[in-house]
């Protein structure tokens, strides 16, 4: 992965950009303006974080990625779609929600296995794939457990696990560790890491916590509300892999330092 040791500062525009939104705007029936002017570049392999406070349009923005609501206004293109005979095949998406939303009634491979029923694969490939998913969130042996029988952690890895299984291009993530312990929370913060840098998909990460964007990415992106838009792009340019090591470090306390004052100044604009 990327070596570092500069200062954290502005990113150019990633060259072969696997989604680009230019004048993204999202406006509700009732005229709300939820997002505004949203001009970004994500890479293929990159992985940025959205941050801003409540009401800001994170959300709102990783749903228009994942194409479950559309924008109002500005435009949406993936450049890295493969061409072929078939046509345009856009990247594979997978969504992680801030709740798990299991299916109580389902083991965590029926679970996890779901993408795939719904897409119509064989029963024994798309097993085969839930439990090398599940294995790869670090829950091998517990395939025929029930979300009931699991802790907050354990179905988020389920969760991770049913994103995963589609082996996608890009992972949406929303808020997904925000109401685990802190413990759990770093725990998952180092797996999902390990987990991206194995597999080399994006990921888009909404989170309200600068420790956990600047421990996690490697842009952040800082937004602002009312309406909701990207106030500045921080790199990251600390080396990979992390761990405790650089969690306490100086060079760490310095990148929270810069993002906390971009936060405050978005904040207040």
């Amino acid at each position: 992965m990327e070596g570092g040791g500069a200062a954290p500062g502005l990113l150019a525009p990633a060259p072969r950009p696997l989604v680009r939104l230019r004048g993204v705007g999202k406006r509700y029936g009732a005229g709300t303006l939820a997002l505004h002017g949203v001009d970004l570049d994500i890479g293929r392999g990159d992985f940025l974080s959205l941050l801003g406070p409540s009401g800001c349009g994170k959300s709102t923005l990783l749903r228009i990625l994942a194409g479950l609501t559309s924008a109002s206004s500005g435009t949406l293109d993936w450049p890295s779609a493969a061409n072929d005979a078939r046509g345009v095949q856009a990247p594979r998406l997978g969504f992680v929600f801030q709740e798990p939303t299991l299916m109580p009634w389902a083991t965590a491979l029926a679970n996890a296995a779901l993408p795939l029923r719904l897409e119509g694969v064989a029963r024994s490939e798309r097993e085969a794939r839930a439990a090398e998913a599940l294995a790869r969130v670090g829950l091998a042996g517990f395939e025929r457990a029930y979300p009931r029988a699991l802790s907050g952690g354990m179905r988020m890895r389920v969760s991770i696990a049913r994103a995963l299984v589609t082996r996608p291009d890009i992972l949406l993530m929303d808020e997904p560790f925000a109401a685990l312990d802190e413990i759990t929370r770093f725990r998952l913060n180092n797996d999902l890491l390990e987990i991206w840098h194995e597999a080399g998909f994006t990921v888009v990460f909404v989170t309200h916590s600068v420790f956990e964007s600047v421990y996690l990415s490697r842009r952040i992106a800082v937004m602002a509300s009312r309406p909701g838009r990207i106030e500045a792009e921080i790199a990251v340019p600390s080396p990979y892999p992390r761990g405790e090591a650089f969690r306490t470090s100086a060079e760490y306390a310095a990148i929270c330092r810069t993002v906390s004052l971009a936060l405050a100044e978005a904040i207040a604009a």
